[in-house]
C-alpha cells in the first residue's frame, strides 16, 4: 500500500512540475517580447542559453540523485526553483531575468531525472513499460494544459503571474516531497520494491531483445531525441513572433499553438497501450522524417489552417521520439537515475544547438527572415544521416 501511495505521490509531483515549468519557460519568451521587445534572434539566443545550462545540469542532476539520494535531489531542485521565481517576480531588468532563468533551469535539472527514476525504480520489464506510459501521459497532459491556458493567465492575471503561479506550485511540491520522504522511511522497499516473478509471455509480446540490440536502439533514441528538441525548442522560442505575424494575442496563441502538445499526449497514450513499436527502427525513422518536414511548415505557416494541421503531425512525431528515448533509457540497465540524467542532458543539448544555430543564422543572414528556419532544417537532415549510420552499424554488428 505504501509503495502505491509513494508512486501516486511521485506522479503528483510530476504533474505539478510539468504545469509549473511549462507555464514559466514557454511564456518566458512572450514575457521578454512584451516587456523588453525581444525578437526572434534575441529569444533564440535565450533558448540556446537555456539549453546549454540544461544539458550540463541535467546530467549532473541525474548523477547527483543516483549518488546522494532522490529526495535530496528533489528538495535541492525545488528550493532553487522557488528562490529563482521569487526573485524574478520582484525585478524588472532583462539581465536579472536571464540569470533567474538560468537558476530555474538548474533547479529543474535536479527534478526531472529524479522523477523519471523514481517512477520506474524496482519495476519488472512489464512494469517499466506501464510506469513510463503513465509518466509520459501525466507530464505531457499537464504541460499541454499549461500551454493551452497559459496565454489566458498571462493576459488576465498579468505577465508576472508566470513567476508567482509556478512558485506557489513548486512550494507545494516541496511540501509533498517532505511528506513522501517521511513515508518512504516507513517502507524500506519503497524505492526498490521486490522483484516480481517474470510475467508469462503472451502472443502480443515479443521476447526481450538482446543486450547489443537494446544498446543500438538506446543510441538511436539518444540521437533522435536531442534532434527532436532542436526543432521543439526553436519552435517554442519563435512562437511569439509567429503569433505576432498571424495577429494572435498571447491568449489566442496559447489556444492555437499548443495543439502539438495535445497530439503528443494522444501519441503517448497509443504507445503506452501498444508495444509493437518497441525495437522497430521503421517507426523511429518515420517519426523523424515527419518531424523534420512539419517543423518548417509550422514556423513558415501563412495561416491558421496549415499551422494547425502541421502541429498534429509534429506532436505525434515528437511523442514517439521522446517515448523511445525514455523507454530505452529506463529499460536498459540499473542506473536509472544516471540514465534519466543522460536522457534529459540529451534534450538540453538539442535545446541549445537548434536555437543557437537559428540565432546565428539570423545574425549573419539578417536580410532573409527565414534563414534560421532553413539552417535548423538542415541540422535535422544531418541528424537523419546519423540515425542511418547507427542503424547500419548495428545491423553489421548482428543486432538487427
Amino acid at each position: 500500500m505504501f509503495s502505491r501511495r509513494l508512486k501516486a505521490g511521485y506522479f503528483t509531483l510530476e504533474g505539478l512540475n510539468s504545469f509549473a515549468t511549462v507555464y514559466y519557460f514557454y511564456y518566458f519568451y512572450f514575457f521578454m517580447q512584451t516587456e523588453f521587445g525581444f525578437g526572434n534572434k534575441a529569444n533564440l539566443a535565450l533558448a540556446a542559453l537555456n539549453g546549454v545550462v540544461y544539458a550540463v545540469m541535467a546530467w549532473q542532476g541525474g548523477k547527483f540523485a543516483q549518488r546522494y539520494g532522490y529526495y535530496l535531489a528533489l528538495k535541492l531542485g525545488f528550493g532553487l526553483m522557488i528562490g529563482a521565481l521569487a526573485i524574478g517576480s520582484q525585478f524588472h531588468s532583462p539581465g536579472v531575468h536571464i540569470a533567474v532563468m538560468c537558476v530555474a533551469v538548474s533547479g529543474m535539472c535536479f527534478t526531472w531525472p529524479t522523477l523519471e527514476a523514481l517512477v520506474s525504480e524496482g519495476e519488472s520489464p512489464a512494469g517499466v513499460q506501464r510506469m513510463v506510459g503513465i509518466y509520459n501521459l501525466i507530464w505531457s497532459g499537464t504541460g499541454a494544459l499549461a500551454y493551452f491556458i497559459g496565454g489566458t493567465m498571462f493576459e488576465k492575471l498579468g505577465p508576472r503571474s508566470m513567476f508567482y503561479v509556478p512558485a506557489l506550485m513548486v512550494f507545494g511540491q516541496l511540501l509533498l516531497t517532505l511528506w513522501l520522504e517521511r513515508l518512504a522511511r516507513q517502507t524500506p522497499t519503497a524505492t526498490t520494491p521486490p522483484a516480481r516473478p517474470p510475467e508469462p509471455a503472451t502472443e502480443a509480446e515479443a521476447p526481450p531483445p538482446a543486450v547489443a540490440r537494446s544498446r543500438t536502439f538506446l543510441r538511436l533514441a539518444w540521437l533522435a531525441n536531442p534532434f527532436a528538441y532542436i526543432a521543439i525548442n526553436t519552435l517554442i522560442a519563435v512562437i511569439p513572433d509567429v503569433a505576432r505575424r498571424l495577429g494572435l494575442s498571447p491568449m489566442i496563441a496559447g489556444y492555437c499553438c499548443s495543439l502539438w502538445c495535445f497530439s503528443r499526449v494522444g501519441t503517448f497514450l497509443l504507445l503506452w497501450r501498444w508495444s509493437g513499436w518497441h525495437y522497430r527502427f521503421r517507426w523511429l525513422l518515420a517519426a523523424y522524417l515527419a518531424l523534420t518536414g512539419t517543423f518548417a511548415a509550422i514556423v513558415m505557416a501563412p495561416g491558421l489552417a496549415l499551422l494547425i494541421l502541421a502541429q498534429l503531425a509534429f506532436g505525434a512525431a515528437a511523442g514517439l521520439i521522446y517515448y523511445s528515448s525514455l523507454f530505452y533509457s529506463m529499460d536498459l540497465g540499473d542506473t536509472k537515475g544516471e540514465h534519466g540524467g543522460i536522457h534529459e542532458a540529451a534534450i538540453g543539448l538539442g535545446n541549445f544547438v537548434g536555437p543557437a544555430v537559428g540565432a546565428l543564422s539570423l545574425h549573419y543572414f539578417s536580410h532573409y527572415a527565414q534563414s534560421g528556419t532553413l539552417a535548423v532544417s538542415g541540422l535535422l537532415f544531418l541528424g537523419l544521416g546519423g540515425l542511418l549510420v547507427i542503424w547500419r552499424n548495428g545491423r553489421a554488428g548482428g543486432t538487427n
